[in-house]
């Protein structure tokens, strides 16, 4: 259950009106979703986490799909049910296939399992990372 109501573009601010317009334009759509609506009880907030998202997910050295699938990643990590949900839908957009997926998960479960057993045992770094040698 929410902990705050959404606010519908009908019921937005002008403030909160000009970023849902943005959103929509930048992705091609005809409605934000409810994070965006959850944000928008603080018009700032809204504003500033709108922008630094477009920002961060743009083409540059990592192409969108790598972007999403990261996104993905950190989102299963941290537990946000509601990131996972909208990130896996936004990489399937950009052609993440099934297989794809699949491996993504692997990866992640991995890195899961492999950090418990490195963070209990307390392994010491090796030199040669530290020295950016592999």
């Amino acid at each position: 259950m929410s902990t705050v109501s959404l606010i519908q573009y009908e019921d937005a601010s002008p403030e909160v009106k000009a970023v849902f317009d943005d959103i929509m334009q930048t992705r091609g759509i005809d409605d934000v979703n409810h994070f965006w609506k959850a944000l928008a009880h603080h018009p700032e907030l809204l504003k500033r986490t709108w922008e630094q998202l477009k920002v961060v997910m743009a083409p540059g050295a990592l192409d969108p799909l790598t972007k999403e699938m990261i996104y993905i990643a950190v989102s299963i990590a941290n537990n946000c049910e509601y990131c996972i949900h909208s990130h896996t839908a936004s990489a399937r957009a950009k052609g993440m296939t099934e297989a794809q997926y699949q491996e993504l998960l692997a990866v992640v479960s991995m890195a899961h399992f492999t950090n418990a057993l490195a963070s209990g045992m307390k392994v010491p770094v090796d030199a040669a990372f530290d020295a950016g040698q592999s």
